[in-house]
């Protein structure tokens, strides 16, 4: 007589030591990944902040560049320009460089009008250059008048801003085949009936301008000829 077929256990009558266990990460390993994550973003973050730091800096370098570029070409146009036919000034002054000041008279074209003087200033203030004119005249005791206004900073016309960010200028002269620090050709002899202003023998032919940037460690330097119109 055959006997009966055992029968098989099932999976749930199976004694297991996984029952009850769910997979998943330790508290260790969560804590590893999370401390990983965080040095990832540090990094990437330093990276970014130097790269929108060093864009920033090339953005300002770029600004200064070009305004001091607008700011010599202006300088250039009243050099040329500048009335040095003592002649024509009836030997007053045409040109007055200091530390951070420039004062200088010009001459002024307007189509089918004759010309005229006006007096230029450039000012370093507050960080700031910038430039003055005033009204052109065909008349020498007016331009005695704006001439002291000017160097007064009497002039009531109000200024325009060529460059921010400048903490000085230095002028020199071309003179006697040398450059040299220009001194004030009779600037503080009063206008009108006054003795003529002290001139220097030989009158400079040339005016070298150095500006000092605050982003730059070297000053910008710049020479222009005077009266090369």
């Amino acid at each position: 007589m055959k006997s009966a077929p055992k029968s098989v256990p099932t999976c749930a009558s199976r004694p297991s030591r996984l029952r009850g266990f769910t997979p998943g990460f330790t508290l260790v390993e969560l804590l590893v990944a999370i401390s990983i994550l965080a040095m990832v973003a540090v990094l990437g973050w330093r990276g970014l902040d130097g790269i929108v730091r060093a864009r920033v800096a090339l953005t300002e370098q770029m600004e200064t560049t070009r305004g001091m570029q607008l700011a010599f070409a202006q300088m250039q146009s009243d050099c040329e320009h500048m009335a040095v036919d003592r002649e024509l000034l009836d030997k007053r002054p045409f040109l007055l460089a200091n530390d951070n000041r420039m004062t200088l008279v010009r001459t002024s074209f307007i189509e089918n009008e004759p010309m005229r003087l006006q007096v230029v200033a450039y000012r370093v203030r507050d960080g700031v250059l910038t430039r003055r004119e005033s009204i052109g005249t065909r008349d020498l005791v007016q331009l005695d008048v704006l001439w002291k206004a000017a160097i007064s900073d009497a002039d009531p016309t109000p200024p325009v801003a060529l460059q921010a960010g400048v903490t000085g200028m230095l002028i020199q002269t071309w003179e006697n085949n040398q450059w040299r620090q220009s001194q004030p050709q009779g600037a503080t002899q009063p206008p009108g009936p006054q003795p003529p202003p002290q001139v220097v023998d030989v009158a400079p032919t040339g005016l070298q301008v150095a500006l000092q940037v605050r982003q730059s460690g070297t000053p910008m330097v710049k020479a222009f000829l005077l009266g090369g119109i």
